[in-house]
């Protein structure tokens, strides 16, 4: 796990979750660039927040890939989630996860120190659990374009989700596809202005 710390005393908590593949052993590769598209989602985050300071994380995974039902980037994600949470206890926290990595946020999202999801363009197999995120804000932002990840399966996802007490919300993006790169300044701003009222909200 990388982390940015603030100068100040921090209190609130960011989980950068990248995208990956659906099957892969191999370790990712040293120019991660699917990391790499998660940063400037981590600076904009800070920079909505203004004076909150906020302790910024990258997970990192051991392989590239889901892989079936070994749901490897689940556990890395959650692994990450456990020692950031014992790094700085009782801060709120807001997983911000991509394709593969929106799906892990989805998986860990019912962890209690959660107090929000932000999925970008995820993937969500009709399989996949959404009881354990009664009671947990969360949005999904996905082009209705994108060839790689169905934007129609993270609509369902959400529905599901609300229907077992998620605030599930769907925004469906102009542009972008899966990478995000075209308008990407309006991804970055808006998935900015969603983590931080989900940090900010009370309670």
């Amino acid at each position: 796990m990388r982390i940015h710390r603030s100068p100040d005393a921090p209190r609130a908590a960011v989980l950068l979750l990248h995208g990956g593949r659906a099957d892969g052993l191999e370790p990712p590769p040293r120019l991660n660039l699917p990391a790499l598209r998660m940063r400037p989602f981590g600076t904009a985050v800070v920079r909505a927040l203004g004076g909150r300071a906020v302790l910024l994380a990258s997970a990192r995974y051991r392989v590239r890939g889901w892989n079936g039902p070994r749901a490897d980037a689940a556990r890395d994600a959650r692994g990450a989630l456990d020692a950031l949470t014992a790094l700085a206890p009782g801060l709120p926290v807001v997983l911000i996860g991509h394709s593969m990595g929106g799906r892990a946020a989805l998986h860990i999202g019912g962890h209690p120190a959660v107090c929000g999801i932000v999925a970008l363009a995820p993937w969500c197999p009709p399989e996949d659990e959404v009881a354990h995120l009664r009671g947990k804000p969360l949005a999904v932002l996905h082009d209705t374009h994108d060839r790689v990840t169905d934007a129609d399966g993270s609509r369902r996802f959400a529905e599901r989700a609300r229907g077992s007490g998620a605030e599930a919300s769907v925004i469906a993006m102009a542009r972008g596809g899966h990478t995000m790169l075209r308008g990407a300044h309006h991804w970055h701003r808006l998935t900015a202005e969603l983590a931080a009222s989900m940090v900010t909200r009370p309670g």
